[in-house]
């Protein structure tokens, strides 16, 4: 029997190795003892069966089959987290945090800027399509937003407010260790700055401030007025306790809703979504539920959510 290269036998090459090392054992062990017996068969042994190595082109077949496995497989496990938190899909991953926060200046689409007072932001100037979302008070601390927002990466800013959020400091501090998570300022007291004094309000604002600094080793540089509402004073109250930037915001979610400041309901590149630490006692559903509202709207209007303190 003659074996040339049109009649050896092609292995496949995750098998040739084995092939081989067995091939070697077999010619390095001693030749058998002849037999006590006569035997009939008179044909000779057949040599073994040529291995073939795989070549470069196999070899990028090979690779190419690999990474064909690994993306289905990494897609199949993206499907299966998803599906785990009631989503179609994962949520698309933001852009890098840009190299310089965007400059803000008066005049832009949603800023509003006095001279010497820090901007107060609606929709932060920028053309990625990002959207910011904002959490405030602490009231409810819900471990399934907890482990959901950890698990599928979530970035957004917390604006805490110090009667509320002081029983858990350590919920905050948990939400920040397993996502883009970032904690800001949103009084002592949630009061109306338009009813205090300027000492009152820097109370309220410092006294966040250094709360903050206590509990969590943080101290915030952005401050949300409770209700949205504020003066000059208490822009002047806010960069005095180290505020760089005020934001506000364009849309509010609920789990059963999405509430915008424009008739068109759309999103633009830069608005800031506000929502609340709530629960079913004030909400018809959970923040889960209120976390894929948002997820749900951003996706089929093409954007993805970023974390606020990259771009303010």
């Amino acid at each position: 029997m003659q074996i040339g290269s049109s009649g050896s036998h092609r292995v496949a090459p995750a098998l040739w190795v084995g092939l081989a090392l067995a091939l070697t054992a077999c010619s390095a062990s001693p030749p058998p003892a002849p037999p006590t017996h006569p035997t009939t068969s008179s044909a000779a042994p057949l040599p073994p069966a040529a291995v073939e190595l795989p070549g470069r082109a196999g070899q990028q077949e090979v690779n190419a089959a690999t990474a064909a496995l690994a993306r289905d497989l990494a897609d199949r496990r993206a499907q299966a987290k998803a599906r785990s938190w009631g989503l179609e899909r994962l949520p698309r991953t933001a852009p890098p945090p840009p190299g310089q926060r965007p400059a803000v200046a008066a005049g832009q689409s949603g800023v509003i800027l006095r001279p010497g007072l820090p901007p107060v932001v609606q929709r932060v100037p920028t053309d990625d399509r990002v959207i910011f979302l904002t959490i405030d008070d602490g009231a409810a601390k819900d471990p399934e937003f907890a482990r959901m927002t950890a698990e599928l990466g979530i970035p957004y800013s917390t604006f805490l407010t110090g009667y509320l959020a002081r029983s858990d400091y350590g919920y905050f501090l948990g939400l920040g260790g397993n996502a883009r998570v970032a904690v800001n300022n949103h009084t002592l007291d949630h009061r109306d700055m338009r009813r205090l004094t300027p000492a009152d309000q820097r109370a309220q604002i410092c006294g966040q401030q250094d709360e903050l600094a206590r509990a969590t080793g943080i101290r915030p540089q952005l401050f949300r007025p409770p209700y949205g509402e504020y003066t000059d004073d208490t822009l002047r109250a806010a960069q005095e306790c180290g505020i760089r930037a005020v934001p506000l915001w364009n849309e509010e979610a609920f789990p059963d809703r999405i509430e915008y400041r424009y008739a068109d309901h759309r999103l633009y590149p830069g608005d800031i979504v506000l929502t609340h630490f709530r629960g079913p006692g004030e909400w018809s559903g959970t923040m889960a539920d209120m976390l894929r509202r948002v997820l749900r709207t951003a996706d089929e209007q093409g954007f993805t959510l970023a974390l606020l303190d990259d771009y303010l």
